[in-house]
């Protein structure tokens, strides 16, 4: 399990960031300003205590929430975070993400998030279980397959998803397979879960560089994080031509030109714990990573990463937010105007949300998928809603943040006026 490279800027509210967003999608949709509000205000916000017995014997108090954005177009979808940065605002930001990411790539599901502040690094494996089990028992009454459906993010894994349903499964008295997803395959998980984030990072630059026939192969890119997303990115772009030509960790940054080698760089970083001293590259200040020369540039780490100020000096002419909410309102505003073409984290990232919905459908038909049928499904899914969201680009004469967002909005928009109110 990694961190990532750098805490977001202090005076970054992400509650705020995404409330604006999700406004002005509703202003350029013309929707009432009601339906606006409903889609924007969460539905559910749990707050719950985490005790926790150290190895010492003493007891140590976390804070966990999990938040349930929306459920207008299906149970509640997100991950789980365990990082010291964590609060409510965060969490609130990132299921309203999730409402709007499942809307786009068009599966039956809502918005949810969880997270406990706290860092698992001064945590021994058994203070990390014992933390997990109490962490799901706290939020245990608002989760289900038909309800609400927790998965991976920063700083957990298959490991803390086994806990979480071995203990779910206990309080309810039976096997509860379909409850959480990025599960090991022993367990109910699936293949092709792993690095389905980054591939559809992957299939994401393809499509951009395709509509604007760019080849792959004459680009350059530079990656912030070296975890779960970003590690894998390394060798998909390099397998397709693009040159990786910077990567920034927790302990800092490198800079080679001639491109950095996947497999040199996954031996390196398995012996040294960091991209950091990486034989061949310079070793820069993590700062200086998106000035670095390039024509693509791949937050894949914490949010609120791209401030105005990284913004006035990115290299690149294309983002691909692999991250989740990087780039700050003023950093966006920047991009936008030095016609940086952005694709969203809504879409971008959106293929591990994809690949959890598979795992989740076949844990409820109790049949499990090949791996090519998984990938062929995740490419499709993929391809699809960035067309759409491309098509939809010209059609409202917007930014593609905007137009992802807006189609996001609309379709849980959609879903809201069918229901109607209650009561």
């Amino acid at each position: 399990m990694t961190g990532a490279p750098q805490q977001e800027p202090e005076n970054f509210n992400p509650w705020d960031n995404v409330v604006g967003l999700i406004e002005q999608a509703g202003s350029l949709l013309g929707l009432n300003a009601g339906l606006v509000q409903r889609i924007v205000k969460p539905e559910r916000i749990l707050e719950v205590a985490v005790p926790v017995r150290r190895d010492s014997g003493d007891v140590e108090m976390y804070t966990g929430w999990r938040i349930q954005h929306d459920t207008s177009r299906g149970p509640g979808k997100g991950g789980i975070r365990f990082h010291p940065s964590v609060d409510v605002d965060e969490i609130a930001a990132l299921s309203a993400d999730m409402s709007i990411k499942t809307a786009v790539v068009n599966i039956p599901y809502g918005g949810a998030k969880g997270g406990v502040r706290v860092d698992p690094s001064q945590l021994s494996i058994g203070e990390l279980e014992r933390l997990t089990r109490r962490y799901a028992f706290g939020i245990a009454p608002i989760i289900g397959p038909d309800r609400d459906i927790p998965a991976p993010d920063i700083n957990t894994d298959y490991r803390v998803m086994s806990w979480i349903m071995d203990t779910l499964s206990m309080i309810r008295g039976y096997n509860v397979g379909g409850i959480v997803t990025g599960k090991p395959i022993a367990i109910g998980g699936t293949f092709g879960h792993a690095g389905a984030t980054s591939l559809g990072v992957t299939i994401c630059t393809e499509a951009l560089l395709k509509k604007l026939g760019r080849p792959l192969n004459e680009q350059r890119a530079v990656i912030q994080g070296y975890g779960k997303v970003g590690a894998p990115l390394v060798k998909l772009f390099a397998d397709r031509g693009i040159k990786v030509v910077a990567i920034a960790d927790v302990q800092g940054a490198i800079h080679d030109p001639d491109g950095i080698d996947p497999v040199k760089l996954a031996k390196h970083f398995e012996e040294a714990r960091t991209v950091v001293g990486y034989p061949g590259a310079i070793d820069i200040p993590a700062n200086m990573l998106f000035a670095m020369p390039s024509e693509i540039a791949v937050p894949a780490a914490l949010g609120g990463v791209l401030t105005e100020e990284i913004a006035q000096t990115l290299s690149a002419k294309f983002v691909i937010e692999a991250a989740n909410g990087p780039t700050t309102g003023e950093g966006a505003a920047v991009l936008k105007e030095r016609n940086v073409t952005v694709v969203p984290d809504v879409l971008a990232n959106a293929g591990g949300v994809v690949a959890s919905y598979f795992e989740w459908a076949q844990d409820l038909q109790g049949f499990m998928w090949e791996r090519e049928l998984f990938q062929q499904r995740l490419e499709k899914t993929m391809r699809t809603a960035f067309d759409h969201v491309w098509t939809r680009q010209q059609q409202l004469g917007v930014t593609l943040r905007e137009t992802a967002i807006a189609v996001g909005v609309e379709r849980i928009a959609e879903a809201t006026e069918l229901r109607g109110l209650f009561p």
